[in-house]
């Protein structure tokens, strides 16, 4: 079968289309026909060798995806040859098939496209196990959103909303700012390119103040890290929840300082451990989060759709942090 396949260390210019074997599908897999595959930043960090896994090269980037089933393997119950699906093998999407965990895997609503079916689970699923798991946001509370532009960030926008928060979205640029009030945002911050000096970082905080009210932000959504962290931080309510979702402008220095002053929780978000962990509570996310598709509560936002040939455009706009909403490669 084709592949987009990583055979060396270094960025999507190192990525390269070839041939694997067809996959099998295990006890309690599934084996689908893949149509879409959505790229989210983990696939930024697999071939630098740089994520928490390091799967043997060759190996397909590519961590959810949506197609057809065209094999089952032993013990599992629920799916039929010809269901329309999506689900998260983790690696290997960006493969003509893909094995993945029936655990794993969802039915695609008839109604659904397989890019918007392939652009759900990783990043709504992290959003919704952050903002209620993690960070138990109430309706009436105010959640701030670094990122907000990004995969992670709409569906934390669009969740918030869901939830009855009033939504904070901060971003990069004015047409990032357009995409996140698009999505549902109460306001939008557009925060400057770091580094940020002392005096950049104390003028942000005051936007971030601003923005989310005297009492401060309840639950504050960090996507970014780097030197955007201690200025959100400093926005952040009394006993309010930081929320550590990724850093891709760098692991920040935290000063525990401010976590004292405001008698607040800081909060990691490993959503792929936590839906091992807690399969059921997982699937019961999930379950919700197609009740507010199916709704209209929420949205997959696909920006842009690649070929497979051009998949590592797809990863490398993601790694230069260009990449809006969602990006997704073509199959079929």
């Amino acid at each position: 079968m084709k592949a987009l396949l990583s055979v060396e260390t270094g960025g999507a210019e190192t990525l390269r289309i070839d041939e694997l074997p067809a996959p099998i599908a295990a006890p309690g897999q599934i084996l689908v026909d893949v149509h879409a595959c959505a790229i989210n930043y983990p696939d930024t960090l697999l071939i630098v060798d740089q994520y928490q896994m390091r799967p043997p090269r060759p190996f397909a980037p590519g961590g959810e995806v949506a197609g057809i089933v065209s094999a089952i393997g032993a013990n599992v119950k629920g799916f039929s040859i010809g269901d329309r699906v999506f689900g998260a093998p983790g690696v290997g999407g960006l493969a003509e098939q893909v094995a993945i965990d029936a655990a794993n895997s969802y039915h695609l609503p008839d109604d659904k496209d397989f890019g918007s079916g392939s652009a759900l689970l990783l990043t709504y699923g992290t959003s919704i196990h952050a903002l209620i798991d993690r960070g138990r946001l109430k309706a009436g509370e105010t959640l701030l959103i670094l990122g907000a532009a990004g995969g992670v960030g709409l569906a934390a926008v669009e969740i918030g909303k869901a939830l009855g928060a009033r939504v904070v979205g901060a971003v990069s640029s004015q047409e990032k700012a357009e995409l996140v009030r698009a999505a549902g945002a109460d306001d939008v911050i557009i925060y400057p390119h770091q580094p940020l000096d002392r005096d950049a970082s104390k003028a942000l905080a005051g936007q971030f103040k601003a923005a989310v009210g005297a009492a401060g932000a309840d639950v504050v959504y960090d996507a970014v890290g780097g030197d955007y962290c201690e200025p959100a931080l400093r926005s952040i309510a009394w006993e309010g929840r930081y929320l550590v979702v990724g850093f891709p402008a760098g692991i920040p220095r935290l000063a525990l300082n401010l976590t004292l002053l405001k008698s607040c929780d800081v909060c990691g978000v490993f959503w792929g451990a936590f839906a091992g962990r807690n399969p059921e509570r997982n699937r019961a996310n999930i379950d919700q989060l197609l009740a507010w598709w199916r709704d209209g509560r929420i949205a997959p936002r696909v920006t842009a759709v690649f070929p497979l040939e051009r998949g590592g455009e797809a990863i490398q706009a993601l790694a230069d942090r260009k990449g809006a909403g969602k990006l997704v490669v073509n199959l079929k």
